[in-house]
């Protein structure tokens, strides 16, 4: 083997060498002591679980060693789906970075841009001028994006381990989600709808009649898990004591999100460090106190509970704040600025258009530098987290006063909790790592960036 072939994880063997055995379809018993009469049953073996979807949450590749069926040493191997989202987001406009950043965990896009933004504007010092509507329409998304991605997780977690009406019930409501994204941001996933300033387009007329009936449908079917789950000792067998961490080992490694809270620690930035107006919610951090994989499920499925309060909570607000501008009233920065959307539900409309095109040269300019150029950052670094559904999650974004980014690193909650995998893993069942994985509910979209 050569050494640009050599696989560092797992050491190469001649398949020529050693003792032969010929399997004839006798008795299992009758191999394994011949075997131990070779002296070589206490060999271990190296495999690769992965990288394929979705058994391991994406390309994530798992180099595993064996004694038998237990697990000795779990590692992860990372990078199949590496990006460069961090770097592009160098050579592109302050606006523009959203549309790069909402691509990396991409079943929680609403968090990602709205930890970029939120740096975005502090660095801007407009923290305290955002519209009310904004916030509480990024309040609602983030919310309705929870519960998605919560969805996601409980949904592939069952099929993984054959609870396929789990699976199917799961991306039943998460569609139900994503038609509600679609009818707000024109757009299921990858929206680049909140934006430094605020957010780009106001609700569509009939949204939050929309919202509403699906918080009603919701309550109606999250009992649902909890019926098929909850009690169920398959299901209880398959998820108790398997991924053990506890709270010492969670604060050691950094874990944040469901696994830290499973662990009874009530760690969540929405009550703790709170941003977009968290603070004037009701809400209650959900909690379990079993440090297991079986914790992590309850935690999500309550999570969701509690989302549909604030989402109702938000429809409340919005219900008040008719007509209320989404966008910064600055028009050095709020972008699109005084866009008017066509009848497509996308494109610019013709009075828009009229007006720059036609009426004021001053707004074409000005439309004309924003979207080429866009607006300049003051020179400083700013790092602002939000709890997104699996964790901390954080942009720091650096500015050297010019019209995009210095440098934009995220801290993904999902590439920090997945250094838990080994020792979840280790000592246990091959059957049980795929469990341990999927209670950590990593998204490699996050991890590789």
């Amino acid at each position: 083997m050569s050494t640009t072939d050599q696989d560092f994880y797992a050491t190469g063997a001649d398949t020529s060498g050693g003792r032969v055995f010929t399997v004839t379809g006798q008795d299992w018993d009758t191999i394994s002591e011949g075997l131990s009469d070779a002296g070589i049953a206490d060999e271990r073996v190296v495999v690769n679980m992965g990288p394929q979807h979705p058994s391991t949450h994406g390309v994530l590749r798992l180099i595993l060693e064996l004694e038998g069926e237990t697990v000795t040493e779990a590692r992860c191997g990372i990078g199949y789906l590496h990006t460069g989202i961090e770097k592009n987001m160098e050579y592109r406009s302050w606006v523009q970075g959203t549309t790069f950043c909402t691509r990396m965990d991409y079943l929680s896009p609403f968090f990602n841009e709205a930890t970029y933004s939120l740096g975005v504007e502090r660095l801007l010092d407009i923290e305290d001028q955002i519209p009310e509507k904004a916030q509480v329409m990024r309040v609602l998304l983030m919310e309705l994006n929870r519960i998605s991605s919560h969805l996601v997780a409980i949904a592939t977690g069952g099929m993984e381990i054959g609870a396929l009406t789990v699976m199917t019930i799961g991306f039943r409501e998460r569609e139900l989600v994503l038609d509600l994204f679609e009818l707000i941001t024109g757009l299921r996933m990858n929206h680049a709808f909140i934006r430094p300033g605020g957010v780009a387009q106001d609700l569509p007329p009939g949204a939050l009649d929309e919202i509403r009936d699906f918080v009603a449908l919701m309550k109606k079917r999250l009992p649902e898990y909890a019926d098929l789950c909850n009690a169920n000792p398959i299901f209880k067998a398959r998820l108790e004591n398997v991924g053990h961490l506890d709270l010492a080992g969670c604060l050691a490694l950094g874990l944040s999100g469901p696994p830290l809270r499973a662990s009874g620690y009530p760690w969540d930035l929405r009550k703790t460090q709170p941003y977009s107006g968290y603070e004037e919610y009701d809400f209650e951090v959900q909690t379990w106190d079993t440090c297991d994989a079986y914790g992590r499920f309850r935690v999500r499925l309550n999570e969701m509970h509690e989302s549909l309060k604030l989402i109702e909570q938000c429809a409340d607000r919005l219900a008040g704040l008719e007509g209320a501008p989404v966008m910064i009233a600055d028009k050095k920065i709020g972008w699109p600025s005084q866009l008017a959307i066509g009848s497509d539900g996308m494109g610019n409309s013709l009075d828009h258009i009229r007006h720059i095109m036609g009426e004021s040269m001053e707004a074409l300019i000005h439309h004309f530098k924003l979207v080429t150029e866009g607006f300049r950052v003051p020179p400083g670094q700013a790092y602002v987290p939000v709890e997104s559904p699996r964790g901390e999650l954080g942009a720091h974004v650096v500015s050297d006063g010019g019209t995009r980014p210095f440098r934009a690193h995220f801290r993904d909650p999902s590439f920090t909790n997945l250094q838990a995998t080994s020792v979840m893993s280790e000592g246990g069942l091959v059957a049980d790592v795929i469990v341990a994985i999927a209670s950590i509910d990593p998204v490699m979209g996050g991890v590789d960036r």
